[in-house]
C-alpha cells in the first residue's frame, strides 16, 4: 500500500517518481520540431541527394586525376576525421556504436581491478559527518598481499616493496586512457543526463566520494553557513539563491561560472563522447557548488597519452588564501587559473582542438568577475580551530584529536607540507614513488593542497586513489616510514576530521 501527497493510497504499484529538476542547458541545446505542414517543409529529392553530393565534389580541375592521389586528402585530416578514429572517413556513428557496446566491457574490467586493490564495502563511522550529513567511510581499504599486514609492510624498505610488487596505492587510472576526459558521477548524470558519456562510466561507489550537492560557505557572509539550501547551483536558480547575497559584479562572475563552454568530450562536433551534440560543460560541472564530486579525468600537462594520469577534480573552498593553482601548472592566479583552465584542461592541453571544437575567448573582465565569485568560496567551519593559529582549542577538542595535532606537527611530518593556519604550503613536492613501484614511474611534483574541510573532498590524493582518510595515513606511514602505530594513526584522522 502506497499513501500519495493527497491522501489516496493504492496498492502493487511504485509512488511516481518525481519529475526531473529543469536544466535550462539541456533545454536549449534540445530541438523541438515543428510539424511539416508548410510547403517549404517537405523534403525534395535535391535534400535527400545534397549530403552525399557534398561529401563528393566535382575536382576544380580535370587535371588532377594525373597529380599524386588525383588531388585528394586520402588520409587522415584533422578537420574531417573524429580526433583518434582508426581510419579516415570514419563516421561519429560508427565509433558511438562500437564504443557503445564495449563500454560494459570496459567498465566490468575496472571493477574487477578496483575490487582487486579495493575492499569497496563501505563501512561508516557511527558519529562524523560531511557538511551536509553525508556519513563518513572509514578504513583502510586498500588489500594488501596475502599474509601481508599494515605493521609488516611498513617494517620493510622501498626496495623491497618494490621487488615484491606489493605497494598498496599504485596508480588510480583512468578506466578509459586511451580516451580520457572527463567522466562525472552516476548521481550527478540522474539530474543532469547531458553529462553522460556512450564510451565510459564513473568507477567509484557513491558512498565514496562527496556528498551531492555540496554546502557553499561564502567569506562575504560568513553568518549564514551553508548558502546552498540543498540545492544544485546552476543557471537555473542561481539568482534567486544568490541575489542577496552576492553583488551584481559577484553574481556576472557566478553566471559565467554556470555557463557552458565546448569541451573535448561535449562539443558540436564528431569528436564528442556525448550522445547528442552538446554545448559543452560549465566550470561548476566540475566543481559542484565550488566544491568537487569526484569528477576525474587525464592530467592535460603531459604526453604521451599513456603517461598521462588520473586527474580528480579539487575543491574551490579556499583558493583566495593559495599562491599557486593546478596540480602542475603552477598558475600565478585565480585570473590565470579560470582563462587557462579552459583553454588546456577543456582540450587536454591542446588548443588546436579547441579550435575545431568551438574556442572560446574569455575577455579579462569577465575573467576577474569570475575569480571574485571563486576568490569569496570559503572552507566549512571549523568550531575547534582557534582562528588566530588554526590549531585545536584544547577546550574543545579531545584527548585523541589533540593527541593526532602533536603527531601532525611532529613525528607524521604532515605539517612540513600542510602547516597552519590553512594547511598549505603554495608549494609543489616530489613523493618519488616510483621508489616503491615496479612498473610505474611515479608522478613527479604534484601541488599540496589545502587540508581545510578534508572531510568533505574524499577520495584522497591527485588520482583518488586513497579511498579514506585511513588510507592516506596508511599511504603516508609507508612512503615517508614514519612507523606510526595504529593508536597514533587513529589520533591523526580524528585531528584531520576537525580541519
Amino acid at each position: 500500500m502506497v499513501l500519495l501527497s493527497g491522501g489516496l493510497a493504492f496498492a502493487g504499484a511504485d509512488p511516481p517518481k518525481p519529475e526531473p529538476p529543469r536544466d535550462a542547458i539541456m533545454e536549449a541545446q534540445t530541438p523541438r520540431g515543428a510539424p511539416p505542414t508548410r510547403p517549404e517543409q517537405q523534403k525534395t529529392e535535391h535534400d535527400r541527394t545534397v549530403g552525399d553530393a557534398a561529401r563528393k565534389p566535382p575536382p576544380a580541375s580535370p587535371v588532377f586525376k594525373d597529380q599524386p592521389k588525383e588531388g585528394k586528402i586520402t588520409g587522415f585530416d584533422f578537420f574531417r576525421d573524429p580526433l583518434n578514429a582508426e581510419r579516415p572517413f570514419q563516421t561519429l556513428e560508427e565509433i558511438m556504436a562500437k564504443e557503445t557496446a564495449a563500454r560494459p566491457g570496459v567498465m566490468a574490467a575496472q571493477r574487477r581491478l578496483l575490487e582487486a586493490r579495493y575492499d569497496l564495502t563501505p563501512r561508516f563511522d557511527p558519529v562524523a559527518k560531511m557538511s551536509r550529513g553525508k556519513p563518513l567511510c572509514v578504513g583502510p581499504t586498500a588489500r594488501l598481499a596475502p599474509g601481508m599486514d599494515w605493521e609488516r609492510l611498513a617494517a620493510m624498505t622501498p626496495e623491497a616493496i618494490k621487488e615484491a610488487g606489493i605497494f598498496p596505492y599504485p596508480a588510480l587510472p583512468h578506466p578509459l586512457q586511451v580516451n580520457g576526459g572527463q567522466v562525472f558521477p552516476k548521481m550527478q548524470l540522474q539530474m543532469f543526463p547531458r553529462l553522460e558519456r556512450f564510451d565510459v562510466e564513473f568507477d567509484l561507489p557513491e558512498e565514496f566520494i562527496p556528498e551531492f550537492p555540496p554546502a557553499i560557505f561564502l567569506s562575504n557572509r560568513p553568518e549564514l553557513g551553508d548558502v546552498s539550501r540543498g540545492e544544485v547551483v546552476t543557471i537555473n536558480n542561481f539568482y534567486r539563491l544568490f541575489k542577496d547575497i552576492l553583488t551584481p559584479v559577484q553574481l556576472d562572475g557566478l553566471q559565467m561560472l554556470l555557463t557552458p563552454f565546448p569541451q573535448e568530450e561535449f562539443n558540436p562536433t564528431d569528436d564528442r563522447k556525448s550522445p547528442q551534440p552538446s554545448l559543452g560543460v560549465t566550470c561548476f560541472d566540475c566543481h559542484v557548488n565550488g566544491h568537487t564530486t569526484a569528477q576525474f579525468h587525464l592530467t592535460p600537462d603531459m604526453r604521451h597519452q599513456e603517461r598521462r594520469f588520473r586527474l580528480d577534480t579539487t575543491s574551490l573552498r579556499g583558493v583566495f588564501n593559495q599562491q599557486i593553482h593546478g596540480s602542475k601548472r603552477s598558475l600565478r592566479s585565480v585570473e590565470d587559473f579560470t582563462e587557462f583552465e579552459q583553454r588546456t584542461a577543456y582540450f587536454n592541453g591542446d588548443p588546436i582542438h579547441a579550435m575545431k571544437k568551438g574556442f572560446i575567448q574569455l575577455d579579462r573582465v569577465r575573467v576577474s568577475h569570475m575569480a571574485q565569485l571563486q576568490n569569496m568560496l570559503d572552507f566549512p567551519p571549523a568550531p575547534k580551530l582557534d582562528p588566530d593559529t588554526g590549531k585545536l582549542n584544547p577546550k574543545l577538542a579531545t584527548e585523541s584529536e589533540l593527541r593526532g595535532e602533536k603527531l601532525f606537527f611532529g613525528k607524521g611530518q604532515c605539517g612540513s607540507c600542510h602547516p597552519a593556519p590553512f594547511y598549505l604550503d603554495n608549494r609543489l613536492h616530489d613523493l618519488r614513488l616510483e621508489r616503491f613501484l615496479k612498473n610505474e614511474p611515479g608522478d613527479g611534483p604534484i601541488k599540496s593542497f589545502t587540508l581545510r574541510g578534508i572531510k568533505d573532498s574524499p577520495p584522497y590524493l591527485h588520482d583518488g586513489r586513497a579511498l579514506t582518510l585511513e588510507d592516506t595515513v596508511e599511504f603516508f606511514n609507508l612512503v615517508l616510514k614514519l612507523k606510526l602505530d595504529k593508536g597514533e594513526k587513529e589520533d591523526l584522522v580524528a585531528f584531520m576530521r576537525q580541519l
